[in-house]
């Protein structure tokens, strides 16, 4: 199963750091998305894009999971050349992880 299928996600950036934000769309998934969806595994899925850490911060209260990923920009978006230098895209590909 995909994870779109249980959360939707949005992203933000603050320097070379991106944030991205993981909410499920009923409470009841919240459990499952967060023992399938860890910092390590996270990691390993954008390992060829970032350089950096990946820290989760949990917020069971609204089904959220919060990932920061460190060196994760390229620079940051006035120093990269990346297409999407605000990494705007990288919610939207956490979407596609297979749990």
């Amino acid at each position: 199963m995909k994870l779109r299928d249980l959360a939707h996600s949005r992203t933000g950036d603050k320097g070379d750091l991106s944030c991205i934000s993981l909410t499920v769309y009923d409470l009841a998934d919240y459990e499952k998305v967060k023992a399938h969806v860890t910092a390590d595994r996270v990691a390993e899925f954008y390992a060829p894009l970032i350089q950096g850490t990946v820290t989760r911060y949990e917020l069971p209260q609204l089904g959220a999971l919060n990932f920061i990923l460190t060196r994760a920009l390229g620079g940051g978006v006035t120093r990269s050349l990346a297409l999407d230098s605000h990494g705007k895209c990288l919610g939207s590909a956490l979407l596609d992880m297979e749990i």
